[in-house]
C-alpha cells in the first residue's frame, strides 16, 4: 500500500518534505484546498510556536505565595507549554515545508521576543548599579 496515493475514503498523507497548499495539518480536511485557510494554518503554527517560547519563561510569583501554589502554577504552565509544542510537532509531521518554516521562524521570533526582554531586563539593573545575570 503506497501512503502517498489517495483515495477517496481517506485523504493523500505525504511521508516527505513537499510544498504546496494541499496539506492536512493537525485537524482532517483542513486546510484542504483553499489557499485562504493555508494562510490561516501557516499563522496558526508560526502563532502556537512563539507562543511556546515565550511560555518557556518560567512564571515569577510573589514572595509569600505557598510553595504548593508556586508549583502548581509552573507545571500548570509548564503543561500548556509542552501541549502547545507537541501541536507545534504535529503541523511538522504533516511534512509540508510552509508549515515547517512557519514553525521555525515561530520558534525563533518567539525566542527573540523572550532574550530582549532579558537584556532589556539586565541593561535597566546596569543602568541602576546592580550587578545581574541573565542565567
Amino acid at each position: 500500500m503506497n501512503m502517498n496515493m489517495g483515495s477517496d475514503d481517506m485523504p493523500m498523507m505525504h511521508m516527505s518534505f513537499y510544498w504546496g497548499r494541499n496539506a492536512i495539518i493537525l485537524f482532517s480536511g483542513w486546510p484542504k484546498d483553499s489557499l485562504g485557510m493555508y494562510v490561516l494554518a501557516l499563522f496558526v503554527v508560526l502563532s502556537l510556536a512563539i507562543f511556546v517560547e515565550m511560555l518557556s519563561v518560567p512564571p515569577s510569583y510573589k514572595t509569600g505565595t505557598s510553595p504548593v501554589v508556586g508549583a502548581l502554577t509552573q507545571a500548570s504552565v509548564h503543561a500548556v507549554r509542552m501541549g502547545l509544542a507537541y501541536l507545534v510537532m504535529l503541523a511538522v509531521m504533516s511534512f509540508n515545508v510552509g508549515i515547517f518554516i512557519a514553525a521555525v521562524v515561530g520558534h525563533a521570533v518567539g525566542c527573540f521576543f523572550v532574550k530582549a526582554r532579558a537584556l532589556a531586563i539586565v541593561h535597566r539593573g546596569d543602568q541602576n548599579g546592580h550587578v545581574s545575570r541573565i542565567w
